[in-house]
């Protein structure tokens, strides 16, 4: 493991990238603190930076994948409220204005 400073990474980042791609881990520090790792990519990490956006989008849950051909869509609960029960309460929230 190496420590670097942020104004020696700045003038050499493509040297401490290289030794990230080859398995080690960089500390990053500013004024003797690290504030910053730069390291190698997880196992399970995808090479191809479109997928492992897509991965991480659904880790987070911002994304929902694809069903697979042939399943079922998921089923939902019964509903909070009828539609005649939420148009009359939109009805009553906008009449304040």
């Amino acid at each position: 493991m190496r420590s670097v400073g942020i104004k020696t990474l700045n003038s050499k980042l493509s040297e401490y990238v290289r030794l990230a791609a080859a398995g080690e881990t960089v500390l990053v520090t500013d004024r003797d603190r690290v504030v910053a790792e730069i390291g190698p990519p997880r196992e399970a990490r995808s090479p191809i930076l479109a997928d492992a956006m897509l991965a991480d989008a659904v880790r987070k849950g911002w994304l929902t994948p694809a069903l697979a051909p042939g399943s079922e869509p998921p089923r939902g609960g019964p509903p909070v409220a009828t539609l005649s029960e939420l148009l009359s309460e939109l009805e009553g929230d906008r009449s304040d204005r």
